[in-house]
């Protein structure tokens, strides 16, 4: 037997003194868990007195379920905060499905003009080209039509700026010798082929676009109905909890307490 012990048996009065004072202090610790419960002094007065007439076991039982509730309540509110988040997430990636599945669209419409164009330039292409003298001033003439016709199309966006400067520096598959009309026929092949890769580049965006908005709506929907059984988990220990005590959560911080009404 230890020295406190042995004083309180052998000497009453240390012991009534320390259970006077923790009598005492018990409605200060009520009054920090609820300062509501202040308002009706009565009222707590006799809650206390109910509690502490309760068997040790029974207190600790009611303890232990008031603890359980309350983390069953922090827990529900934290997966009710990240169902919501995944909510707003999911929202926004299928914005982004959709705007690349529009950008498919626009895609797969400009290939197919300009491969309409580009049939429509081999078709003439079919009576040749009609011959002209190499002068200085008859490539000065091409050139400028090469230039011009690049950078029409690079304005249009059926050719990449970058193709600008490959034609005014005459590499890449630019050639200024040509005459106008084969000058014609490359730019629109080169510009069928930039847009038939676009639209194969968006066709893919659009598949990995959905992938993503697909598993972040199936998240969204596990987190929402792990919220609903979380939420209904900790309205049952709620409900079990005794009458003059309930769990909340505060609306401006995830912090849960437990309060005497």
């Amino acid at each position: 037997m230890n020295v406190v012990a042995e004083m309180l048996l052998e000497t009453p009065a240390p012991a009534a003194i320390w259970a006077t004072l923790w009598i005492l202090t018990l409605p200060a610790v009520l009054l920090l868990a609820s300062p509501e419960a202040m308002r009706n002094p009565g009222e707590l007065l006799r809650t206390l007195a109910r509690y502490l007439r309760l068997p040790a076991g029974r207190g600790e039982k009611r303890r232990e379920l008031a603890l359980e509730a309350l983390a069953a309540t922090q827990f529900a509110e934290e997966v009710r905060v990240a169902a919501d988040r995944a909510a707003l997430a999911a929202g926004r990636w299928h914005e982004r499905w959709e705007t690349a599945s529009d950008e498919v669209t626009e895609a797969w419409q400009a290939w197919l003009d300009a491969d309409a164009r580009l049939r429509v330039r081999r078709a003439a292409a079919v009576f040749g080209t009609p011959w002209s003298a190499q002068t200085p001033t008859e490539y000065a003439a091409r050139e400028r039509f090469l230039h011009k016709a690049v950078r029409t199309a690079a304005d249009n966006g059926w050719l990449p700026a970058a193709a600008v400067a490959d034609a005014l520096a005459g590499r890449a598959g630019w050639d200024a010798r040509l005459h106008p009309l084969e000058q014609e026929l490359v730019v629109f092949t080169a510009a069928a082929g930039h847009l038939r890769d676009r639209y194969e580049r968006a066709v893919e965006a659009e598949a990995a676009a959905r992938h993503d908005a697909t598993l972040a709506r199936r998240t969204s929907d596990s987190l929402r109905q792990e919220s609903w059984i979380a939420a209904g988990r900790a309205a049952e220990l709620r409900r079990l909890l005794p009458a003059r005590m309930s769990v909340t959560t505060a609306t401006s911080e995830p912090a849960v307490a437990a309060v005497w009404h």
